[in-house]
């Protein structure tokens, strides 16, 4: 049997979705107040038999730092696709971010040991790499706090966990996704992108990062797991794309009006300050760091040829395809 958790995420309901397809039996992990009706409704986009498929699952409600109901969880299992993670850029969520992140994942960790799991997939971030290579990949290893945002320090820890999980005998593999674009969850993630475009923004930044489909991430996460590889690392991107690029292949997909404005770092600089006092007087969630503004300037290019060289046949969807057919399931959703 396998495990999922965070099956109520974008990844994890794509993976769930995939897993379902090859009659893999599946048990899946959600946290009390986790809409399990969305992965439901995930399902709908790409089956007619989706009512079927999703009955398939058996759905434990367990947080990562519940141990006797995770370790309930666990019996049986034989391979883990540990995809939970909180994601949260305000600095005031470090201490959740840590407990969730770190802590959970130690227990994943620890459960997998304590089981003999057969085999552990973590979904990690390119935020947990380091930055100052002009094409970052496996081997760019991370290079301090400064410029990294509170959930990017949390995953580095995390994955130190897994690390330590591997040295303690658990075969793994980790994939290091970049900015996932997916259908299904527009209030978070890339899907604020969207909702972002379609309402219209004057402004855009210099930047830009690496960019991959969710059926691309899940494709590589179920390969790698059925194959004999371990212990490895894995980037998905499908090249370097400029935020205005972006959100410009957005904004035709949408009909909506393109971003004029570029936003310098003079009025970056002064935003997040600004959304700092905002936080402290009104008890606002931040919605603009200073380590948020750095990346949104900086342009960071990844390499994934080590997954193309490792899983045979593997090709990344083009990024466009990817909004596009996002950008139809949103319109439908949202604007219908």
């Amino acid at each position: 049997m396998v495990l999922v958790t965070g099956g109520t995420g974008l990844i994890g309901s794509h993976l769930l979705y995939n897993l379902t397809q090859q009659g893999v039996s599946i048990r899946a992990i959600y946290r009390k107040g986790s809409d399990i009706d969305r992965v439901r409704e995930i399902f709908s986009y790409y089956s007619s038999n989706s009512a079927d498929l999703f009955g398939t699952i058996e759905w434990v409600e367990a947080d990562l730092n519940d141990l006797p109901n995770l370790s309930l969880a666990f019996e049986g299992i034989k391979r883990v696709y540990h995809c939970a993670a909180l994601i949260s850029f305000d600095p005031s969520d470090y201490k959740l971010l840590r407990k969730t992140n770190i802590r959970g994942t130690a227990n994943i960790v620890n459960l997998c040991i304590n089981h003999v799991v057969e085999k552990l997939c973590y979904v990690s971030t390119i935020a947990t790499l380091g930055y100052d290579a002009d094409c970052i990949d496996e081997e760019t290893h991370w290079s301090g706090n400064q410029n990294q945002s509170v959930y990017a320090i949390s995953k580095y820890g995390a994955e130190m966990e897994v690390w330590r999980g591997i040295q303690e005998g658990v075969s793994t593999v980790i994939v290091n996704p970049g900015v996932v674009l997916g259908p299904g969850f527009w209030a978070s993630g890339s899907g604020l992108l969207f909702d972002l475009v379609k309402k219209g923004t004057p402004y855009v930044t210099e930047g830009g990062t690496g960019y991959v489909a969710v059926q691309d991430v899940v494709t590589a996460m179920v390969r790698l797991m059925n194959t004999s590889i371990e212990n490895q690392r894995y980037i998905l991107t499908n090249g370097h794309h400029s935020y205005y690029k972006i959100m410009s292949m957005i904004s035709r997909e949408l009909k909506a009006k393109l971003p004029k404005k570029m936003s310098s770092s003079f009025w970056l600089a002064l935003a997040w300050r600004i959304d700092w006092i905002r936080s402290k007087v009104f008890g606002r969630k931040r919605r603009l760091t200073r380590q948020l503004s750095y990346t949104l300037q900086k342009k960071s290019y990844y390499s994934a040829d080590k997954i193309k060289q490792d899983l045979e046949g593997f090709e990344f969807t083009a990024i466009s395809d990817s909004i596009s057919s996002t950008s139809q399931f949103f319109l439908k959703e949202v604007y219908s």
